[in-house]
């Protein structure tokens, strides 16, 4: 593969219903599209998940465009690729800004697969016709929440994950629980708590969680090993998890008994597949995060989590989740609280470009 040409779609786009975590609340959401262009003219096309502002990661839309414009892109430029893993050492003097390198390699396994003629579902090892997902509810009021988790139920979602913070967790979840005893529940805290809070994530134990994902910090690899071994509920990495040595280090310091794998977070799918294959070989069940992303990502999640060791439901909600109307076509959507992992070449779904021209907010051509 030689790629030409690449676009790049800065949006902006609305969401149903605002999304609150621990770290703030959004009521839109800002992204990057990426396509590429190869020499024939066919087009691969990828997903910056980075957000507006550094809450999640260091990288931001701002920092993630220059990082594209200025640096990835005229060094894609130069090379001849032949294989979308290629990538992984191309990039490697370029520290971290996985989010921007994820956006490209995505838009290359896309262009890949369509160049094959095969879905990227079977490219990256797929084994599942269908998988079952989550839905992720946001901080509100707790008769919002359970109002939202009876509708997810209702549509068939098959786990429910709550956003908790250290001022919002026993007294929600007890709620919770009381009106849903048998729901799977995992609760997300988004790195909110210290291990000076340690008696209070103890008191959580009854309501007998799948998982708490990201208690303590990101680099809390100790602070996490000794938290697990202080509560019953097993503890789900997601920003800690950067690449493939920050697994083997959490997994060999007993930081986590489950992993969330997000390709934008570890820099690709060739990142989230070494990590799924280790996680795999030493037993620990993994599952595809969210990043309240539009289509694209979507449709390369739905492709990943269609590998084996993806067994607990990940966040790819259907397209409606989020969006008044996606960029791709058709839009993701559920049945049975499954979503069918598509056979077609490529991600498995075509692009809107009336709907991506509609929330556009600036487009950069970048060429050789």
């Amino acid at each position: 593969m030689h790629i030409t040409k690449a676009m790049l779609y800065v949006t902006e786009m609305p969401l149903v219903i605002p999304f609150a975590a621990s770290y703030g609340t959004y009521k839109k959401r800002e992204s990057i599209v990426i396509e590429l262009i190869d020499e024939e003219g066919r087009s691969g096309w990828g997903e910056v998940v980075a957000f507006s502002e550094p809450w999640y990661t260091e990288e931001t839309v701002v920092t993630a465009f220059h990082m594209l414009q200025d640096f990835l892109l005229p060094v894609l430029f130069e090379q001849e690729l032949s294989h979308p893993s290629d990538v992984t050492s191309l990039f490697q003097h370029i520290k971290r800004n996985n989010m921007a390198k994820a956006g490209i390699e995505g838009a290359l396994w896309d262009l890949y697969a369509k160049r094959k003629n095969q879905s990227l579902a079977a490219l990256l090892g797929g084994v599942k016709q269908e998988i079952e997902v989550g839905v992720v509810i946001g901080l509100d009021t707790v008769p919002n929440m359970l109002k939202w988790i009876e509708t997810y139920a209702e549509e068939g979602y098959k786990r429910f994950k709550v956003k908790i913070k250290p001022d919002n967790d026993y007294a929600l979840l007890h709620e919770i629980r009381r009106a849903f005893p048998t729901i799977p529940l995992m609760a997300d805290a988004n790195s909110a708590y210290t291990l000076a809070d340690m008696k209070q994530l103890q008191r959580l134990d009854e309501f007998e969680l799948m998982m708490i994902e990201q208690p303590l910090a990101d680099h809390d690899f100790l602070d996490h090993a000794r938290l697990q071994q202080q509560i019953e509920t097993p503890i789900c990495l997601d920003e800690s998890i950067h690449c493939l040595e920050d697994a083997r280090v959490s997994i060999r310091l007993g930081s986590c008994r489950i992993i969330n794998i997000k390709p934008g977070r570890v820099g690709g799918l060739t990142e989230s597949i070494r990590i799924h294959d280790y996680c795999q070989q030493h037993r620990i069940p993994v599952w595809c995060g969210g990043m309240v992303e539009m289509g694209i990502s979507r449709a390369q999640n739905i492709a990943l989590a269609s590998l084996p060791n993806f067994t607990i439901p990940g966040d790819i909600s259907a397209s409606k989740r989020h969006w008044e109307q996606d960029i791709i076509s058709p839009e993701a959507t559920l049945q049975h609280g499954k979503i069918i992992v598509p056979k077609q070449a490529g991600f498995g779904y075509n692009i809107n470009r009336t709907r991506l021209e509609e929330i556009t907010k600036q487009c950069i051509v970048c060429e050789r």
